[in-house]
């Protein structure tokens, strides 16, 4: 067996980094290299280097490897709008990551979720930071550099995630999400390039979805954004399974090694395929390179990304790996720090809060006495839950606010043996179970007497031996189904394993099993034993104050592979909320929750309301900070609250421009806007100052406290454009700032922003451009909430107009299309996909007269364009363009036709009323 060499230049601190590097790539044999394009990169004992792997879960505090500190939900985190507090929990999971080291904890850390947050019903809503996209880029790169450290080596190297367009987790690998060029520039990228700038993110994952109709790990933009962006070099890693998808699912290319060679060009470094096992993907690398589909110089390039970040966390150097810690008194206190700081006021009528003189609490709810964890939690050390905070106070009375019900069959009923083995019908009057309403239909039953959920066994019987749900394949969750045949309110009903769509049954031996079909399913009555929102409208009545704890559970509805259809609160929790305040005018509603929830009645009948994200193991006691006024409430929505899903676009329409979609473009009037919290001080805002001076914006505001306690505000600016030639944002988050003050204290609050900061993308010469138009500055509260406007007067320049040839891509407008590839590697074209579809091209020069007009384009089967003038149903028509049948979607051909003699500066549209049809470049000749 060989020695391993630790002479080698690599291990050599008095050379550069760069010469490190490059003697350690030069260094390695062919198939080494290859090794190394894996996950789990193979080890090179002759060279000493160890084995390593990509990978560790980290997106509010260390996940999956046993116990550490649980801080709130990413969501929760943003709510503080305070990028040192981020900072400084990323600092405790790095400490965290390190300690664990020994449980297989590996150094580069998948964190943090950069996608901004376009629509609150996908289900990894609870990831992100923010709607926002400056916001979102702001609070990612301050966990990020939490988590790397300061040093000149890092501490962990942090994965930017999911690059690019990825907000739904319906058909999440196939589908495509259309982003035109002012979404990419304006919204999509400026979420993902300040961590990369800044060097806090040392590398991305590409996201499981399609852009524009190509899989998104082999986006051109890759190497010609995200790259160009980093100061050093930037390692690809793919998202679990993915590369399979290229030629699987996506069925993007007809085999493996045709893929992965893509993706290898692309900029992919690192293949995250076949869990631990890499035989597979290097196969398909090598096949090829035997091909000459790739070259050496491809896998070398790649190979160099991925132990430049190993040379960046210090592995080759003579100093010991820095130590970590895990579960300190620190970091306890950073996790309660953080929870309250996360708290949102929603609504605070007549002064409900805080809470004064206050004996005798009842604490209700689904969630009052539960901490939650989602899929990317660690395990918490502890948990104190709303009610174990609240008691640590006061007196503390209690109801969960659940039903418990008894399921029968006719003359027998479900029973539960002692020992936890199956159910199964017998005689007498039954067990009892909770039932648990989540929402969409999903219920989990619960046993009175074990207080373990249903589960499915791996025989297929049924058993309460679950905690509750928590695994990745959510078997422990069921619907009611009424069977079609005359029954009471309470029966018959259908119990349905939502996962598997399998129907309870009933075996001969009497226990409860899955079955396939609706036919040999048992048929239920429900007992109802007890109603859980009557019994605790009466405990309730006994109290000084009622706290009622809902929301979500985040293993069930809304997570990752599942979106939510809509935005209400499951119907149970509604009809607790109204039979507690019946029962008590005092009540407090929190809401605990992964995403925004349509809480109309509430918002207008409940004096007081709470929000936090999961807020971790301290969420109980930070509660109680805030509910008692020893901590100000500060947290701020970094999402807009609609009313209902009927204010939202399409879950799958990623254009926010032309589908007014978050608090740019929704012209609507939320629940509770952008920006929105409440503190328990009123701030007054005095007239806001502008100053305009090179390159820079500074904005000033007098705010003072006029009450008698200590205020925390965050003063938020923002900027509107009142005029443009194309849709501009209603309003845009610049910055803010934070001040507190002291009763009857006067501050000055300052924000200062780049003037470059107001600019748009320009599709006609593809750069951003502040236009020459006006503007203003808006301070205030929330997006909604404005205290004060100034004029905002900057210079800036007329935006060009088209002539010549242009892209099809870089549309104003349109109607019925789809962004498609205009080859495999690059290039964006426009397909129709509905009759009459259309695309709106703002102020053409036609000049003295056009006397031709030319696209490049491709269909399916020969299709007519028709360019026509001013309006696309009534408008001139300037040319008709035959457009042949092309052998297949990339055959994209110049077809060109006479036009029509027009002068002058025109809207021209392109219309296509066969389906198949695709434009990637307009020319106008004269």
């Amino acid at each position: 067996m060989s020695t391993p060499v630790t002479d080698h230049p690599h291990h050599d601190p008095s050379r550069s980094d760069r010469e490190r590097l490059e003697a350690l790539v030069a260094a390695l044999t062919g198939e080494e290299r290859l090794g190394l394009l894996h996950q789990y990169q193979a080890p090179v004992p002759r060279l000493g280097l160890a084995g390593f792997r990509t990978g560790t879960e980290a997106l509010h505090g260390l996940a999956w490897l046993g116990t550490a500190t649980v801080f709130p939900q990413a969501l929760g985190l943003a709510a503080t709008w305070d990028p040192d507090l981020v900072r400084r929990v990323g600092a405790a999971v790095a400490d965290e990551v390190l300690a664990a080291r020994d449980r297989g904890a590996g150094r580069n850390v998948w964190a943090p979720v950069v996608n901004p947050l376009r629509d609150p019903r996908w289900g990894r809503n609870e990831e992100g930071w923010s709607e926002d996209p400056w916001l979102t880029g702001l609070l990612a790169t301050a966990y990020a550099r939490g988590l790397a450290g300061d040093g000149p080596r890092l501490r962990t190297a942090p994965t930017l995630k999911h690059f690019l367009g990825y907000n739904n987790e319906t058909d999440r690998c196939t589908t495509s999400s259309g982003l035109p060029p002012r979404v990419l520039h304006e919204y999509e990228l400026p979420a993902f390039l300040p961590a990369l700038r800044e060097g806090a993110a040392v590398a991305v994952m590409p996201s499981y979805n399609l852009v524009n109709g190509r899989p998104a790990h082999l986006s051109p933009l890759i190497d010609e954004v995200l790259r160009t962006a980093a100061p050093d070099e930037l390692l690809l890693v793919s998202d679990a399974m993915a590369p399979g998808n290229l030629f699987d699912l996506q069925v993007f290319h007809p085999d493996g090694p045709t893929a992965y060679a893509h993706a290898l060009r692309a900029g992919l470094d690192s293949f995250t395929q076949d869990d631990d096992r890499p035989e597979a993907t290097l196969e398909h690398l090598r096949e090829a390179l035997r091909r000459g589909l790739l070259t050496e110089a491809d896998v070398e390039r790649a190979v160099r990304h991925a132990l430049s970040v190993r040379l960046r966390l210090g592995e080759f150097d003579p100093d010991p790996v820095p130590e970590g810690a895990l579960d300190t008194p620190e970091h306890r206190a950073l996790a309660r720090e953080s929870a309250a700081r996360s708290l949102v006021l929603l609504r605070n009528e007549d002064r409900l809060l805080p809470l004064r003189d206050v004996r005798r609490v009842a604490v209700i709810g689904p969630l009052s006495d539960t901490v939650l964890t989602d899929w990317y939690s660690g395990t918490p050390p502890y948990t104190v839950t709303a009610r174990g905070g609240i008691a640590e106070r006061v007196e503390v009375v209690h109801h969960e606010g659940v039903d418990r019900i008894r399921l029968s069959s006719l003359v027998m009923s479900v029973v539960e043996p002692e020992e936890r083995g199956p159910l199964r019908l017998g005689k007498g009057d039954g067990d009892a179970f909770a039932v648990l309403d989540w929402g969409g239909g999903a219920l989990t039953l619960r046993s009175d007497r074990t207080g373990l959920h249903l589960d499915e066994a791996p025989d297929g019987t049924l058993a309460c031996t679950a905690p509750g749900p928590g695994t990745w394949e959510v078997r422990q969750t069921f619907r009611l189904e009424e069977v079609t045949q005359a029954g009471g309110s309470e029966g018959p009903y259908h119990l349905v394993q939502i996962h598997t769509g399998r129907y309870v049954g009933v075996r001969g031996d009497g226990t409860l099993s899955l079955v396939e079909d609706a036919g040999d399913a048992c048929p239920f009555w429900i007992d109802r034993v007890s109603s859980g929102s009557l019994e605790a409208a009466r405990l309730a009545a006994t109290a000084d104050v009622a706290v009622v704890v809902v929301g979500d559970h985040p293993m069930v509805n809304g997570r990752e592979t599942e979106d939510r259809a809509d935005l209400e609160l499951p119907a149970a929790q509604r009809n607790l909320i109204r039979m507690v305040r019946s029962a008590n005018p005092a009540t407090v509603l929190v809401v605990s929750s992964g995403y925004p929830f349509a809480i109309t009645w509430a918002a207008e009948h409940v004096p007081a309301i709470l929000w936090s994200a999961h807020g971790g193991q301290e969420y109980g006691r930070a509660l109680a900070d805030v509910l008692f006024g020893d901590t100000e409430p500060v947290g701020r929505l970094t999402q807009t609250w609609y009313r209902s899903a009927g204010d939202l676009p399409d879950l799958l329409d990623y254009d926010i421009i032309g589908s007014g979609g978050t608090y740019l473009y929704f012209e609507g009037e939320p629940l509770y806007p952008f920006g929105h919290g409440l503190g328990y001080a009123e701030p007054l805002y005095g007239d806001p100052e502008v100053t305009v001076t090179g390159d820079r914006v500074t904005v000033t505001v007098p705010v003072t406290n006029p009450g008698d306690r200590p205020l925390e505000e965050v003063v938020q600016i923002y900027t509107r454009q009142t005029a443009s030639r194309v849709r501009v944002p209603l309003k845009a988050l610049r910055g803010f700032a934070r001040l507190r003050l002291e009763p009857g204290e006067t501050a000055t609050a300052e924000v200062d922003f780049a003037v470059a900061d107001l600019a748009r993308w320009d599709t006609v010469d593809d750069r951003p451009i502040v236009e020459d138009a006006p503007r203003e500055v808006l301070v205030g509260r929330s997006a909604a909430d404005i205290r004060g406007t100034a004029p905002l007067d900057v210079p800036g320049e007329p935006p060009a107009v088209r002539r010549g040839t242009w892209s099809a891509a870089g549309y104003e407008e349109t109607r019925g299309t789809a962004l498609c590839p205009l080859t495999p590697e690059r290039g964006d074209a426009v397909r129709a996909v509905d009759e009459g579809a259309w695309i709106r091209f703002r102020d053409v020069d036609l000049g003295t007269g056009v006397t031709g007009c030319r696209v490049l384009a491709n269909a399916d089967r020969p299709a007519v364009l028709r360019a026509v003038l001013d309006d696309p149903y009534s408008g001139p028509t300037l040319a008709v363009l035959r457009v042949p049948k092309g052998e297949d979607p990339y055959d994209f051909a110049e077809v060109e036709a006479d036009a029509l003699v027009a002068v002058g500066v025109r809207d021209l549209y392109l219309v296509c009323d066969t389906p198949g049809a695709a434009v990637a470049a307009v020319t106008l000749t004269g």
